[in-house]
């Protein structure tokens, strides 16, 4: 059933949970699920509500007119997407299959409600199975040479593409600042580590050294610092003396495609609100 998803934040104060409710209540909204969350550290309000959009006697394009002076009296950053316009993803890989792989079985499936529109990698093994999907695959290589060229040819087809989102699901370069700065809260990554914790390259190989006993993966947004960006999921799993390097990468490979699927299905279903260098996650 259709449905409006109407996510707020502003500063917090007394009053704002019943100009939003009052404002749909007024107009006939049948609110189906509704989630808010006030952070007393930094006085930020989040708010995600989902309305029947059959109740309302008008549709998104009249909505923000109608709802200014409610968003103008709380100084509301606020945004309403619409249930039946999926939103646009745009998927970056390398070599590494899994992520990709589960995303797409996912998407088929009807578990990732949205429309990939193309998959783009530095790499053209994975053409084959992007394209029994049906999903464009673009071979974009990247070079020490050619990096600035390459992520300008990036930026061109997620343009084309008009991406909602831009996933990186293992995709094995660093991004320029240049195109995080295009983008803010709009990278989803999957990192092979549980962060704060062996950022960067080799995480498992990090861990392994350090005799850790839990191994995980983290979904984030990305930022110009690497893999520094607010979280949206991680998950972690046990493990003990005896795995090798290799017996964690594939116990890894499990957690990063079940967080990163996750990460990403809060993130089309507008559950993820930036406060800061952090999320509120309304899961």
């Amino acid at each position: 059933m259709r449905r409006f998803v109407l996510t707020v934040r502003c500063p917090d104060r007394v009053g704002v949970v019943a100009a939003v409710t009052g404002f749909i209540a007024a107009h006939g909204g049948w609110v189906v699920e509704a989630a808010q969350h006030g952070d007393l550290g930094t006085g930020q309000f989040f708010q995600r509500i989902e309305i029947l959009a059959d109740t309302l006697s008008f549709g998104p394009e009249d909505f923000g007119a109608r709802f200014a002076e409610v968003a103008g009296a709380f100084d509301m950053d606020w945004r309403l997407s619409d249930t039946d316009v999926p939103k646009r993803v745009v998927i970056l890989a390398s070599t590494e299959g899994h992520c990709l792989a589960d995303l797409l079985y996912r998407w088929r499936g009807g578990d990732l409600r949205c429309e990939i529109a193309t998959v783009i990698s530095n790499h053209p093994d994975l053409a084959p199975m992007v394209e029994w999907h049906g999903v464009p695959f673009r071979h974009v290589p990247v070079t020490g040479d050619t990096k600035d060229e390459a992520f300008a040819r990036i930026l061109s087809l997620v343009d084309q593409a008009e991406a909602d989102a831009v996933v990186l699901a293992r995709y094995m370069q660093i991004l320029p600042p240049e195109v995080c700065d295009r983008f803010p809260g709009g990278i989803i990554n999957i990192h092979h580590s549980f962060l704060p914790s062996f950022a960067g390259a080799k995480p498992y190989h990090q861990a392994f050294e350090r005799g850790v006993k839990l191994i995980g993966a983290t979904c984030h947004y990305v930022t110009p610092e690497l893999d520094a960006g607010p979280i949206i999921e991680q998950d972690t799993i046990r493990i003990d003396h005896a795995d090798s390097v290799e017996e964690l990468l594939r116990i890894g490979r499990d957690i990063e495609r079940s967080v990163l699927a996750r990460g990403l299905r809060w993130h089309l279903e507008d559950r993820v609100l930036l406060n800061g260098n952090r999320t509120v996650v309304f899961a």
